[in-house]
């Protein structure tokens, strides 16, 4: 997935201090020839913030996508076990990854970033950032919405009157009508569409750093909530294809920094590190792909789920993969800082996300348990297979998937009183 790096530029803006003086002009009016280019050195306040920062957000959408993952999931009744809401829609309930599944991932992964590439160096990046902003900025609306919906069942109002709507699209009549759109939805979901519109239109015209990191936290979180493993072995034939592939793209060319730095759509958190100096008008930027933070973030949520089924009360394997993101996220940042170079994080989060709750689970005697756990059957048992790359809630992609789903049985959301 995206690597970590360092002082990158947001393709759409340009650094001042990169440029100074090349447009300075003497006093006949002529080019000035010994224009000096100055390169931004982040102080090491700045660098500490941006990466502490990075570190923070990518923590966030792993720990409440984790247990998002399993209270819903829990639930087949609305209100149970804690659980705000179930899936009203069936494109929004999760989708299992099986081995298969995993097996493929890489090589998806792999031409698609590719064919991105090769798109920028033939296509003009211009055209193809502006299809990209619009196709993200429906689809950071949606995702956005989907995240805010559970905070707002909590501090909605109970004294406002909520009301139900569906969308309905059919075709034919009679005997052969047939549902080709069936979507619900009530006054928090608009309210929630509201002001995640507010965000994508900010984003939009000035691709600002803040909405960026606010549409890709909620792709995260909406990824490690609803992209389910079914066990222990399909998440380590998924990280280690996928760190061979983060490994090839990084050292082995220059196709995924190209990519990183080109692609202008809220696939990757950034964080200033002239923050002090500029503000919020900062835009030196420290990266983190989402793929670095989804990927290990699903494999943390089936530790967590299986935590759940061993029914001791206890987060051992939950909190063990967790601090091993911690330390493998730590290790990135350490080696890119002092080899001055973009690191593929996988690198070191697969082996420290995978080796540590292994070792546990051999000091605990549970590692049989460990790879003889199948999520789809402890957890969800009615789990549809994962069947396109990529998968986020409440997607046109998601959206398109309910046509197909519509004999499905849909779940309401619950509106607990206040």
């Amino acid at each position: 997935m995206a690597d970590v790096d360092q002082g990158s530029v947001l393709p759409s803006e340009t650094s001042p201090l990169i440029l100074d003086g090349l447009n300075a002009t003497d006093s006949n009016g002529t080019d000035a020839v010994n224009a000096t280019v100055a390169k931004f050195v982040a102080t090491p306040e700045g660098t500490a913030l941006a990466y502490g920062s990075l570190v923070f957000m990518a923590l966030l959408p792993i720990f409440f996508g984790a247990l998002r993952s399993v209270n819903c999931g829990k639930s087949k009744v609305a209100g149970e076990n804690g659980c705000d809401y179930e899936y009203r829609n069936s494109s929004d309930m999760p989708e299992t990854i099986t081995g298969r599944d995993a097996a493929r991932f890489p090589i998806i992964a792999s031409c698609t970033l590719f064919g991105l590439y090769l798109f920028f160096k033939i296509f003009s990046q211009e055209y193809i950032n502006l299809l990209l902003s619009m196709y993200f900025f429906v689809l950071g609306i949606l995702a956005l919405s989907h995240t805010m919906s559970p905070f707002m069942n909590r501090i909605f109002p109970a004294n406002i009157p909520i009301k139900q709507y569906q969308l309905l699209f059919t075709q034919g009549s009679g005997e052969t009508k047939e549902e080709i759109v069936n979507y619900e939805f009530d006054t928090k979901d608009m309210i929630c569409l509201v002001i995640s519109t507010v965000v994508g239109v900010w984003y939009i015209l000035k691709k600002h750093w803040i909405a960026n990191n606010l549409f890709g936290l909620a792709f995260a979180l909406n990824g490690v909530e609803l992209l389910h493993l079914n066990n222990v072995s399909t998440g380590c034939i998924l990280l280690g294809g996928l760190f061979v592939y983060d490994v090839f793209w990084v050292f082995g060319t220059n196709v995924m920094v190209t990519v990183a730095k080109s692609f202008e759509a809220p696939i990757k958190l950034v964080f200033p590190q002239d923050l002090f100096e500029k503000g919020l008008g900062a835009n030196q930027f420290a990266m983190l792909g989402l793929g670095d933070i989804v990927i290990p973030g699903i494999f943390i949520a089936l530790l967590l789920r299986f935590d759940v089924s061993l029914k001791k009360n206890t987060r051992t394997y939950f909190y063990t993969s967790f601090l091993a993101y911690i330390f493998g996220l730590g290790m990135t940042i350490w080696v890119m800082h002092t080899f001055k170079h973009a690191q593929p994080a996988l690198l070191y989060l697969v082996p420290a996300c995978i080796g540590f709750p292994v070792v546990v689970a051999l000091l605990k005697g549970e590692l049989t348990e460990m790879f003889s756990y199948e999520s789809s059957e402890e957890v969800l048992p009615h789990t549809p297979r994962l069947t396109h790359y990529p998968t986020v809630s409440g997607s046109p992609a998601s959206l398109a998937n309910s046509m197909q789903s519509s004999s499905s049985p849909r779940r309401r959301r619950n509106n607990p009183p206040m």
